[in-house]
């Protein structure tokens, strides 16, 4: 394993954001890598997190990416380095405790190395609180892991009819009507405008097609934990790819 550290996978040798919107945008694809690897791919970063290894950490790139390697050899580093270690207490607490710290370190490194570009930038007050509240709109990493985000109603499942007059169903983010009254749009938008997708932490959106984990009651987009409408016509209980995983190690 080579040492790790530096700007990161996708980004360049010169890759430098300077400007409060280039800094947001690095900001966020770092955030989407962390929260895949504490997601949809937490079993793989699971076995990557071995004890027996040396001082591990995880990065996040620009490029939405992440990686478990050893910390940066520079000496100071390029960037602020994440929480180191976080391999040696896996097997001394439980999973979800484990991810949970790792979600926390991996929240306030984001902010480090956001924070870092501002200085090394020279902005100014009203640059950083711009800056602090573009970051603030997205919900923690933390808040995603533990799943402590708000989670959507569960009025809104959708029934679907079959051919043989039988009913299936599937916990789909129902989309609003084009002739629905302004009133209508309004108590969808306050209903739904706070679920978070378990995947990538975006926002509900009306125009797409979401999935509810009935384990641990998560809701997706489809197209990030790939699922069509109509594979999910044929699902009777759907897990989310964290749950799943979870159940094939145990």
């Amino acid at each position: 394993m080579e040492a790790g550290g530096g700007v990161g996978v996708g980004a360049g040798p010169n890759y430098n954001p300077r400007t409060v919107e280039e800094v947001f945008k690095d900001f966020k694809g770092r955030r989407a890598g962390l929260i895949k690897a504490l997601t949809n791919d937490v079993e793989d970063f699971y076995r990557q997190c071995d004890p027996e290894k040396e001082n591990l950490c995880l990065y996040g790139f620009p490029s939405e990416q992440w990686e478990v390697n050893l910390p940066a050899e520079e000496v100071p580093p390029e960037l602020p380095e994440p929480a180191l270690g976080i391999n040696f207490a896996r097997d001394g607490m439980q999973e979800k405790d484990w991810l949970s710290l790792v979600a926390v370190h991996s929240d306030a490194w984001l902010l480090s190395v956001a924070f870092y570009f501002g200085a090394r930038f020279g902005f100014d007050k009203a640059d950083r609180k711009r800056l602090f509240n573009m970051i603030n709109e997205f919900p923690t990493i933390f808040e995603i892991v533990s799943g402590s985000v708000k989670k959507q109603s569960k009025t809104t499942l959708v029934f679907v009819k079959q051919r043989d007059s039988q009913v299936k169903y599937s916990r789909i983010a129902q989309p609003k009507d084009d002739d629905e009254g302004l009133d209508d749009d309004e108590e969808d938008d306050d209903e739904h405008g706070d679920t978070l997708c378990g995947a990538c932490g975006d926002n509900y959106a009306a125009d797409e097609f979401w999935i509810c984990c009935d384990i641990c009651e998560k809701w997706f987009h489809g197209k990030c934990v790939k699922i069509t409408p109509a594979r999910a016509e044929h699902i009777k209980q759907y897990k989310c790819p964290s749950c799943s995983n979870k159940r094939a190690r145990s």
